[in-house]
């Protein structure tokens, strides 16, 4: 197959550690594996320099976000593309991803982007913003706007992509899981433990933020020790930090949380390793990442099964899934494992098997024939065996359009 020059445009990326980073950066690592020249393109941070095993990423200017502090607002400019793209594939719709889409126009090649986030679930961040969603759909509007300059887009589960409509998006879709890098995982060094001695060890990860229910896990949590001397790490950083401080405190829970903020990606496997079961209480997932990522490491899930996270986790036999909002349940189906042994080491080794299939490998070779089919969608068919003589049905996928595409050189990627 002939190498190909793939833009992966997001207006999300490290330092700021989360699903849709964790999912760029993983899916950049396989397509280079292949021989591919994937090109991060992501805004700059001050005081933070890439790993030097990291390659291949472009960072443009950028500034605090004036209504999001945590997170940087791009100047895109091609002055810093030394080279154009085969193929453009956006994350967000932020600066990036708009320019990401204006690229592939300009340049006249294939746009598929990801639908990684329902952005209106993150309105609460902004003063008067969820009053202007709930009014007039801003947030909606933006997203039906970026989606639409697509030419196809990718949803990491089912439950996602059948919302693309409910947005007023009519583009070609299809379905792909976010993918897991297992030897990433398995391979992270050993840590000290979080977890007090003597304590069963609960886990639960994610941004520190109201969309992701942790006071659900808490309660939980106070309902579990009534009959499990029960331990929870939590893993993430985020703007509700104090709140969930005062929510333990309020639930006499201080010295059973521990909130151990971010760790790196390549050191996240050894805390899977040391936990005994997830627990996670969001409702607002489009694949729920840290699940799979769990399971991966043959920790059992009880979580809420909402959107995305439906897809996740097979119910009885790598975990359970309660309703939204259903705390009792997380602490009732969470008992029950802690108070069996074996029913617990049999739904590890299922959710091993389970997490198989969201292999980082298996999802960039999927990805790749996506590229491939968009590619020769837009008029590369006569490229033949150099791309893999692959064919699609054109229901599935973006139609051709009649355009030609022209050939650019990459340099320095």
């Amino acid at each position: 197959m002939k190498s190909l020059r793939i833009g992966l445009l997001t207006d999300v990326f490290l330092p700021d550690q989360n699903g849709v980073s964790t999912s760029v950066l993983l899916l950049q690592r396989e397509l280079r594996r292949r021989g591919h020249r994937a090109v991060i393109v992501a805004p700059r941070f001050p005081d933070y320099l890439d790993p030097e095993t990291l390659h291949g990423v472009v960072r443009l200017p950028s500034m605090i976000h004036p209504a999001l502090p945590r997170q940087r607002l791009a100047f895109p400019t091609r002055r810093r593309l030394s080279g154009q793209f085969d193929l453009v594939h956006t994350h967000t719709p932020g600066a990036i991803g708009f320019w990401g889409a204006r690229l592939a126009k300009r340049w006249d090649i294939p746009h598929v982007s990801t639908f990684h986030t329902h952005l209106e679930h993150y309105a609460h961040y902004i003063p008067g913003l969820s009053t202007l969603e709930k009014h007039a759909g801003l947030l909606t509007r933006i997203v039906r706007r970026f989606y639409t300059k697509a030419d196809l887009i990718v949803a990491p589960t089912e439950a996602s992509r059948v919302m693309l409509p409910h947005y007023g998006i009519y583009r070609p879709s299809v379905v792909l899981p976010t993918g897991i890098d297992e030897s990433l995982l398995q391979e992270a060094p050993d840590v000290p433990s979080p977890w007090p001695a003597g304590k069963r060890r609960l886990l639960s990860v994610g941004r520190l933020g109201f969309e992701k229910r942790h006071e659900l896990v808490f309660q939980a949590l106070a309902e579990i020790r009534k009959q499990h001397d029960a331990h929870l790490v939590l893993l993430g950083e985020g703007p509700q930090l104090e709140f969930l401080r005062q929510k333990a405190r309020s639930l006499g829970l201080s010295e059973h949380v521990t909130f151990f903020g971010s760790v790196p990606l390549s050191t996240i496997g050894a805390y899977y390793r040391q936990a005994e079961l997830f627990v996670f209480g969001s409702d607002t997932e489009t694949q729920g990442l840290v699940l799979a990522e769990a399971q991966t490491m043959g920790v059992p899930v009880v979580a809420v099964g909402a959107e995305g996270t439906l897809g996740s986790v097979e119910p009885g036999l790598s975990g359970y899934l309660v309703a939204q909002g259903d705390w009792q349940g997380l602490a009732a189906h969470s008992c029950t494992l802690l108070a069996d042994p074996e029913v617990m080491a049999a739904m590890s080794g299922e959710a091993r098997k389970f997490a198989r299939r969201f292999s980082s490998s298996k999802m960039a070779e999927q990805m790749l024939d996506i590229y491939l089919q968009a590619l020769s969608q837009q008029g590369r068919r006569a490229a033949g065996p150099d791309y893999g003589g692959l064919s699609y049905p054109d229901t599935t996928y973006a139609k051709s359009n009649g355009r030609s595409i022209r050939k650019y050189g990459l340099r320095g990627f």
